[in-house]
């Protein structure tokens, strides 16, 4: 237990850390962590480097709504909820979706783990239907995103576009350093197509005075965003080839991220520790591995999962407080040039994407912008840029082998 009990503390200090760094994300901590594994393990042990491993996991999902909400850059968990958590932070409100997005992941965490215990007895025996069925999920979520759009065909031309640019992407990734693997090339596509494109059209002059009065959202509001973020955490957690990206996706077809930015922040922050959650499940019931952090787990002589969820819960309650705390310091960027700030936020995200793959990686993150401005152009939903991530996960499902 002392050993756990260490490894959760080290894991919050290195989820605190991903999540406050744009483009650095825990899975990129694993790979550090796999890649020095032979000199960790006989130091730490493997209860710890399991503790450490899982609770980083879930501080990330709590710590990086800050990055997302005041610098506007996502990692390959935020990407579409930075848009109402930005435009919040752009009202004044940037506390308030900070909390709201704290408070997301916490219900979502809260909802996971008896859920968890239900999925070991009952999904395994459907895992075969479900592996098949995740393809045609996605195909009739992004036929309901483009019934409901204004222009259904600008919105098709961004998805095919975006999807084509995804596959690219995936396809072509092994001309990134490899020690990172897909992480690497998920940082550069995505910052591109709802970072650096939305930082180059967000406007000038300060930021404003950051003020806090409550959250503005109902109990109704937090129970939906709940039980909504948990579905579609659940349906990526369990299903080969999708990731948070997808889940946002997913989310925008049943929350308006529009015109409910609360509940949508709340429903995307419930997905992602849902998401975490599930992940673990689906490593211990059919043995499959859905992140980073459970490949590096698979390595380990890890602890019984009831260990590892007492972990994670404890990671969660420190991470919630740390959330909270820094949320209440968003006054301290009152004020701030938004263009000299935005100006080095890019310059700081296309390091991190050379650093992470290369030429290849700057070459993503400048395609990757040019696609991502389409719907700023056209006066479209950015969601449709999540094509990049669902279209070659449905060719995966459908068994095309074009990755």
């Amino acid at each position: 237990m002392i050993e756990i009990l260490a490894g959760t503390a080290a894991g919050v200090a290195l989820g605190l850390l991903s999540g406050l760094l744009p483009g650095i994300h825990v899975n990129t901590l694993a790979a550090i962590m796999l890649a020095s594994l032979a000199v960790l393990l006989p130091l730490f042990g493997p209860f710890f480097l399991a503790a450490a491993l899982f609770s980083a996991l879930v501080t990330h999902c709590f710590i990086d709504a800050v990055p997302s909400t005041f610098l506007g850059i996502p990692d390959a968990d935020t990407a579409l909820a930075v848009l109402p958590a930005h435009a919040l932070c752009m009202e004044g409100r940037g506390e308030e979706a900070v909390r709201i997005s704290a408070l997301g992941s916490a219900t979502g965490l809260a909802l996971a783990v008896p859920l968890t215990c239900i999925l070991l007895l009952v999904i395994p025996h459907f895992q075969s239907v479900i592996d098949w069925a995740s393809g045609i999920i996605l195909v009739a979520v992004i036929g309901f995103l483009l019934v409901q759009s204004e222009a259904p065909g600008w919105g098709l031309l961004v998805f095919c576009t975006s999807g084509l640019l995804g596959i690219f992407t995936f396809r072509y990734s092994f001309l990134a350093p490899p020690l990172l693997g897909e992480s690497a090339v998920l940082m550069p596509l995505l910052s591109g197509l709802f970072g650096i494109s939305m930082l180059l059209y967000s406007g000038k002059g300060a930021i404003p005075p950051q003020r806090f009065s409550g959250l503005d959202i109902s109990r109704e509001g937090i129970l939906k965003g709940t039980v909504l973020g948990g579905a579609a955490g659940l349906v990526v957690g369990w299903l080969p080839g999708l990731s948070n990206a997808t889940a946002n996706g997913v989310l925008a077809s049943a929350v308006n991220y529009t015109r409910d930015r609360r509940g949508y922040l709340l429903a995307t922050s419930a997905a992602n520790t849902m998401n975490a959650v599930v992940g673990l499940a689906a490593f211990f019931a059919v043995g499959r591995m859905r992140n980073g952090v459970v490949a590096a787990l698979a390595l380990l002589e890890i602890p019984p999962l009831s260990f590892i969820l007492f972990s994670g819960a404890l990671a969660a309650l420190a991470a919630y407080l740390l959330t909270i705390r820094l949320a209440g310091m968003a006054h301290l960027l009152e004020g701030v040039d938004r263009t000299w700030l935005n100006r080095v936020v890019m310059a700081f995200v296309a390091v991190v994407c050379f650093l992470g793959a290369g030429l290849f990686g700057l070459f993503l993150l400048v395609m990757a912008t040019a696609v991502g401005c389409i719907p700023r152009l056209v006066n479209i939903p950015q969601v449709f840029c999540m094509g990049a991530i669902m279209v070659p996960v449905m060719f995966y499902s459908f068994g095309l082998g074009v990755i």
